[in-house]
């Protein structure tokens, strides 16, 4: 079976059916709040400041897993010696 452009035309049509009845844009407004920049800026800030400080964790948690990962391979290392 070809999909020719009258195919996809109708296809397009049945999918498009399926979405049910288009809310109207105006009513879909006077819903939502509108909030200013200024707002949007100081959440985007703190969720980029919250990433910042993850890091720094991360870094500090890295580094005492090194730790423990070298402590726990001399002490393998001395199980092993002493048998």
């Amino acid at each position: 079976m070809k999909l020719t452009s009258g195919l996809l035309r109708k296809l397009v049509a049945e999918e498009v059916g399926k979405f049910g009845d288009m809310e109207d844009v105006d009513k879909r407004a006077k819903d939502t709040d509108e909030v200013d920049a200024d707002e949007q800026a100081d959440s985007l800030e703190k969720k980029i400041d919250y990433a910042k400080a993850l890091k720094v964790e991360e870094g500090r948690i890295r580094r005492r897993l090194a730790k423990v990962t070298e402590t726990r391979r001399r002490v393998l290392k001395s199980i092993i010696e002493s048998e």
